[in-house]
């Protein structure tokens, strides 16, 4: 082995892909790298990796729709360059819109090397019929779920459970604290969308919680400076300038650990503050098309991941046309005041973040991308 082609195309698969890259340079110093990722990517592998996400990463059928000539023109010239180069491995890393379309391609055109998938693409939720079109054209899939390697074996894929990187990376960021009491961490997410549909509902909230709770206080978690001058303007146009003041920048798993109680934009951070322990109330609004389609695709019960892995609403899922200021408002004023309340759903969440690992898990992905590269 001594080329491999990986793509990445968002932020959380950029960190993924250069996990799993440091990890596998480690077993292989000589390894050659080229593909598509992000800037923490091309950190580790150099020069090779096109930083592409900040314009991949969108999000919604809409915005997937207008991008639709950027995307096949990109899809045309990734086949075109792994056909020439024919490196030994093709890694995929979760992305699955985008790179499982490319994994049948690679197929059709002949690819002959390996081609393994990192990070599974949540098949389970929408399309479990793609499973069989996945065991004809992957050669390993890597999955961070423990439920998900049964699932996927069932249909002949090799499949390896490397754990969630996440345990790891929750060890280096926890904090000795105390919870404040009364503090609410806001959670509004970390795309503008996400912010603008949720955190004029946060803001709403607040008023009603604060009667409830003289003592609460608040704090929202902006992902970066741009989306804290956002917030901002929010802020004034909703006529509760006082919440400029709650707004911080770069804090997300600090407040976590901080806060009594809050509320957590439906994605990666809701498992970020399981990890964490914080009692949440899981938070989502999209565009009503979006959410449409999502229901005619989507075929589980429960939305967050924390429910999925538990087989049970553990944390509140307020979604769609359940959330308004008022649902948001008494959801959390319930776990400010009833300490019972918080402490059995801290426990729930401790049990459900101990099934996924107990460490290492970049290292033992880079073992089965390693493994399974070595017999090309």
């Amino acid at each position: 082995m001594n080329r491999v082609f990986i793509i990445a195309g968002e932020v959380s698969g950029d960190t993924h892909g250069a996990g799993l890259l440091r990890e596998l340079k480690a077993l292989e110093p000589d390894l050659k790298v080229v593909g598509l990722g992000g800037p923490k990517m091309r950190e580790v592998a150099g020069e090779g990796i096109e930083d592409w996400v900040e314009t991949a990463g969108v999000v919604g059928l809409w915005e997937v729709l207008k991008m639709y000539r950027y995307f096949k023109e990109k899809m045309d010239a990734v086949l075109d360059s792994i056909l020439d180069q024919k490196p030994e491995g093709v890694i995929l890393v979760d992305y699955p819109g985008f790179n499982l379309r490319l994994a049948k391609s690679l197929r059709t055109a002949g690819y002959k090397g390996r081609i393994l998938y990192y990070i599974s693409p949540q098949v389970w939720a929408w399309k479990k019929g793609r499973v069989k079109t996945m065991a004809k054209v992957l050669d390993l899939m890597i999955c961070i779920f423990p439920f998900e390697k049964e699932f996927y074996e069932k249909s002949g894929l090799r499949t390896e459970f490397s754990g969630h990187p996440m345990v790891d990376r929750v060890v280096t960021l926890r904090r000795d604290w105390k919870r404040e009491p009364g503090l609410v961490g806001w959670f509004p997410g970390s795309r503008l969308n996400e912010v603008r549909r949720l955190f004029p509902l946060m803001m709403e909230a607040a008023k009603a919680i604060k009667q409830a709770v003289p003592n609460a206080r608040f704090a929202v978690s902006a992902a970066n400076e741009m989306l804290a001058g956002f917030m901002r303007t929010l802020a004034d146009e909703h006529g509760l300038p006082e919440a400029k003041r709650w707004i911080e920048t770069g804090t997300v798993y600090d407040l976590m650990q901080r806060a009594e109680a809050g509320a957590v934009a439906s994605g990666t951070a809701t498992l970020e503050a399981a990890c964490f322990g914080l009692p949440y109330t899981l938070v989502y609004n999209v565009s009503w098309p979006t959410y449409l389609v999502g229901k005619l695709v989507v075929k589980i019960k429960h939305l967050g991941i924390v429910n999925i892995l538990a087989g049970r609403e553990v944390v509140r899922e307020l979604v769609q046309g359940d959330l308004s200021a008022d649902t948001l408002a008494q959801t959390t004023t319930e776990l400010l005041l009833d300490s019972g309340r918080r402490d059995a759903l801290q426990a729930d969440l401790a049990a459900v973040v101990a099934a996924l690992g107990s460490g290492g898990a970049y290292a033992r992905a880079a073992k089965a991308v390693h493994e399974c590269l070595a017999t090309v």
